[in-house]
């Protein structure tokens, strides 16, 4: 068996299971789980529900909004309404009616029109003219009293950009001379 190359070994496996009777093959697969252990194990399947849904319950919405994306088992569990009426219950929102067994995702559904009553926006941004880069300087100990702040000019004058953001489009100080872009001698000299 240890002259025979990986090909043989794996037909002389296959002939050997294929003779085995039911109970002989479980036994190989108890000998292979614990010497060849699964790489990828969902744990939600190998947990019990009830301490899937505690782990699940640490997650804020967006996360658990995710995490129905994983598989169909994990949409599943994150959308059950275990989970959600203690996310409204912490802000105080309630639902008017008691949901039948048969209607599920009753509190997410209630979240998501609640936060959309709230009408959340996200942070903007400031424009360009607004965003002012202030070219630093060392302060000097000289000085009897420095200057922390920059006043911001409000005026619409045109401000000299630091070195490194400068007007040119086509900086050459980025060129770079690497083998593979660089034309032959011959070519270089046509060009100039």
């Amino acid at each position: 068996f240890d002259k025979w190359t990986d090909g043989q070994r794996r037909r002389i496996l296959v002939d050997l299971l294929e003779r085995c009777s039911l109970s002989q093959q479980k036994f190989c697969a108890k000998q292979l789980e614990n010497r060849v252990p699964t790489e990828a194990l969902d744990f939600t399947t190998r947990l019990p529900r009830v301490l899937s849904l505690y782990i699940f319950s640490f997650l804020d919405p967006r996360s658990l909004c995710r995490c129905a994306q994983v598989s169909w088992y994990w949409k599943y569990l994150s959308e059950l309404d275990q989970l959600w009426m203690l996310k409204c219950l912490r802000f105080g929102w309630y639902i008017n009616f008691s949901p039948t067994p048969f209607e599920q995702g009753i509190w997410k559904k209630h979240y998501i029109e609640m936060v959309k009553d709230l009408r959340v926006t996200r942070p903007k941004t400031p424009s360009k003219d607004e965003f002012v880069v202030i070219d630093v300087q060392p302060v000097r100990s000289n000085d009897p009293e420095p200057k922390l702040f920059v006043p911001r000019s409000t005026n619409k004058e045109k401000k000299e950009l630091p070195p490194w953001r400068s007007p040119d489009r086509h900086p050459t100080d980025i060129i770079r001379f690497n083998y593979l872009n660089n034309y032959t001698p011959i070519e270089q000299a046509k060009q100039a």
